[in-house]
């Protein structure tokens, strides 16, 4: 599971938040996402696998391209996001397009930092 900074993180890393918006309510594949977005090809492949552990995004196609090779379609499957710093404690919050949401935070207090 997913610190809540971590989850953060996803939304905010320039590479991870370009594919997410790639990829909303539309079907495109990473080599597009990279020559759109001026994202080098393994950082791209490296961000979506890390989405689509966490489940913000899912591969929804494999077409066959000209040249016979495989290629993968990807959709967001985040339909909004929301953190919240509250009481000194940082929170995540993901709502999926299927309507689940996933929380993360609670008990990790940005306060602890401060002690170092």
């Amino acid at each position: 599971m997913l610190s809540p900074l971590e989850a953060s993180q996803l939304l905010t890393d320039e590479y991870s938040a370009k594919i997410l918006l790639a990829t909303y309510k539309r079907k495109i594949s990473a080599q597009e996402i990279s020559q759109r977005y001026g994202i080098p090809i393994a950082a791209c492949y490296r961000k979506i696998r890390i989405l689509e552990e966490v489940g913000l995004i899912e591969c929804v196609e494999r077409i066959l391209t000209q040249k016979g090779k495989r290629k993968n379609l990807y959709t967001s499957c985040l339909r909004n996001a929301y953190i919240f710093f509250e009481n000194g404690k940082l929170r995540a919050r993901f709502q999926l397009a299927t309507g689940q949401v996933k929380d993360f935070g609670g008990d990790w207090n940005g306060l602890d930092l401060m002690k170092q």
